[in-house]
């Protein structure tokens, strides 16, 4: 049987043979690939969803961290295309 890890907020539990429904504060900000502090950031800024209470835990759905993911807006790109890099460098 896995053995368990400590990570900096309780001690993980060992893998499972299938995604949880409900993620902790620090498996839903590993999930979207920030800090807990980013993750924190965004969930007071509506950019991810508030969490659940189950029971004495407190926990965020997995569909609903993958929609809002889903929402966050595309990076922007500046590229230029050739005939302005052209027309830049002169």
């Amino acid at each position: 049987m896995p053995r368990s890890v400590r990570t900096e907020e309780r001690v993980e539990r060992p893998a499972l043979a299938f995604a949880p429904k409900g993620l902790s504060r620090l498996e839903a900000a590993r999930y979207v690939g920030v800090s807990t502090t980013t993750f924190d950031e965004m969930v007071r800024e509506r950019l991810m969803p508030r969490p659940k209470a189950v029971g004495t835990r407190v926990l965020w759905d997995r569909a609903q961290v993958d929609l809002f993911f889903e929402a966050l807006p595309e990076r922007e790109t500046t590229q230029e295309s050739d005939d302005e890099i052209l027309a830049r460098l002169g």
